[in-house]
């Protein structure tokens, strides 16, 4: 053991864990709905209609704007499950699987942290039950029949230039960003220049966690748009008779995974769309799970409010027919420090020291940030509670600005130490999301779906990122004219963006005003059912630091893993 506080492998490892039934069996889930994956993971079996018994409260766990190292969403997510067991509550989580790519780049795990974290962790962050890799294949049979198809004649006429379709791997891996594929010989297949995106930006994973069930999965599988024909038309997975050896692939995949946290409160992991370019939310079947199962369902949006919980209110909540009783908004006094725009925050490197010391008024510096997300919630016509994640470098007077922030903005603020107490550190919390879901809004939507796709993209720059317009280039234009034209106009939109700033500039700190939003390209995810934009230059392929997290995990001498964080 490390002789300050244990890393969050230390107390994992340290932890004693239920066998997974009684995990099951405490939340009401009949083991005949599992499929046992060892001991302390299981796969539930998908009611026919489990959306038609909703029992529980629907809390969404958002963000302040993050610093590069995070503001600790997850471990706020599973501090304020455990919160809720503590106060005598029924709480279940329903959370996204962390991709390995930023497991062994710069972030590390994302099972949350210290004694709030699910375990085994190891797991958690490497394969799990193998849905990441389901994903992948299934994404790679497409493309695979559809380079197969260009090789036997190209029978449906597809026009090679507007190919969108690309392949997808679970590692950081730069290189494959922009390939040549087919080369060699003439029965290698025809030669054309492709890419590689990571599998959390696939649109499967988004269908996968889009779905309310497999007939439902299969449908949005059978409606990707590879690309088009010389006449303009758009060519299907289901065009190319490949959508169902999809579903195969997927059969599983579907399936929740029930996990728990250290303190033993029912855990759901599944999907896990990329938080940039896609939905950045966890699946409709897994809350529909929790919501028969538990009185307060708490799930997680990726980002800040801007990004995740934005497509958790207009796309997910859309989709899944579910209304959120409440919204936590996490904060920390290093992210309103360093919206302050007095200190830069590099990911990998320690925080600046001058940082750690006592300032209110740095956190009052950035507190337009904070306001701003809380009026973000506060559109979707859902009440905000403020959730100050502690940290030990975090000083009273600092809290308590955050405290008046709130209280100014007509939210209840509350501090949890989940992390370093587990769920008595978070019962102040517990207690004011229970107040708050007491009087759940009415949930709005930022646009309605019979807007063109313009006028939508232009609703969340205007009224949700604080944009003074959108610019379109000339590309987007003409895709968002032929998306128009052939009936894809009544889709929502996700804009990807970067998730540093409410802006599309990542130099921007605070709430940015006097900006206007740059929309490069519009892609169609059909099947998912969206159309988005992407604004400035977003990588979908990330790429390794100089010394990654990889060279640093591996067994020690005693046979235990290391490195894992």
């Amino acid at each position: 053991m490390s002789e300050a506080f244990p890393t969050d492998l230390e107390i994992a490892q340290a932890a004693t864990l239920e066998p997974i039934a009684d995990v099951a069996a405490r939340a009401g889930i009949p083991e005949s709905r599992l499929e046992p994956y060892g001991r302390h993971v299981a796969k539930i079996e998908l009611d026919s209609t489990p959306d038609a018994r909703r029992r529980g409260k629907y809390v969404v766990v958002t963000a302040v704007t993050p610093t590069p190292l995070g503001e600790g969403k997850t471990a706020t997510s599973v501090s304020l499950a455990q919160g809720m067991s503590a106060t005598g509550r029924n709480a279940m989580l329903t959370l996204r699987q962390p991709s390995m790519g930023p497991t062994f780049g710069i972030k590390g795990g994302a099972a949350g942290g210290g004694y709030s974290q699910i375990v085994p962790m190891e797991k958690l962050n490497l394969h799990l039950t193998g849905d990441f890799h389901a994903v992948t294949a299934a994404h790679n049979m497409l493309a695979a029949i559809l380079d197969n198809h260009l090789h036997f004649g190209n029978e449906l006429h597809i026009d090679e230039r507007t190919i969108t379709w690309r392949r997808v791997l679970d590692v950081n891996d730069r290189a494959l960003r922009n390939v040549v594929i087919g080369l060699g010989e003439r029965a290698d297949g025809v030669t054309r220049q492709t890419g590689f995106d990571i599998t959390s930006a696939s649109e499967v994973m988004v269908i996968l966690s889009l779905a309310k069930g497999f007939d439902d999965l299969q449908d949005r599988l059978a409606r990707i748009v590879v690309g088009f024909n010389h006449d303009g038309a758009p060519v299907t997975a289901r065009d190319l008779k490949a959508d169902g050896a999809m579903a195969v692939i997927l059969a599983d995949a579907i399936k929740p995974n029930l996990m728990q946290t250290l303190e033993h409160s029912p855990a759901l992991i599944h999907a896990g769309p990329f938080g940039n370019i896609a939905t950045g939310n966890s699946s409709i079947v897994a809350d529909y799970v929790g919501l028969e199962h538990s009185d307060y369902v708490i799930t997680e949006a990726g980002f800040g409010a801007d990004m995740g919980a934005e497509r958790f209110f207009n796309v997910k909540c859309r989709t899944s027919g579910l209304r959120p009783d409440a919204a936590v908004l996490v904060v920390t006094v290093r992210s309103l420090k360093s919206h302050s725009g007095r200190y830069n925050i590099a990911p990998g490197r320690p925080l600046p020291a001058e940082m750690l010391e006592e300032s209110p008024e740095d956190v009052l510096a950035g507190a337009p940030n904070l306001r701003k997300h809380l009026e973000i919630v506060r559109s979707f016509g859902v009440s905000p509670v403020v959730a100050i994640n502690a940290f030990p470098t975090d000083h009273d007077s600092e809290h308590q600005v955050i405290r008046e922030i709130a209280q100014e903005a007509g939210a209840e603020a509350a501090i949890h130490r989940g992390v370093a107490l587990g769920g008595a550190g978070a019962t102040e919390l517990a207690d004011s999301v229970a107040r708050a879901c007491e009087e759940p809004g009415e949930l709005q939507f930022t646009y309605d779906v019979n807007d063109p796709i313009l006028h939508k993209i232009e609703k969340v720059a205007t009224n949700i990122y604080g944009a003074d317009g959108v610019d379109l280039s000339a590309a987007a234009a003409q895709q968002l004219d032929r998306y128009e034209r052939l009936g894809f106009g009544n889709l929502p939109v996700v804009i990807a963006k970067t998730h540093l700033s409410i802006s599309s500039d990542p130099g921007l700190k605070g709430a940015p005003s006097g900006w206007r939003l740059p929309v490069r390209e519009v892609r169609l995810a059909a099947g998912a059912g969206y159309a988005y934009a992407i604004c400035g230059t977003m990588r979908t392929m990330p790429g390794l630091s100089r010394h990654p997290a990889a060279e640093r995990i591996g067994f020690d001498d005693a046979g235990s893993m290391q490195g894992l964080f």
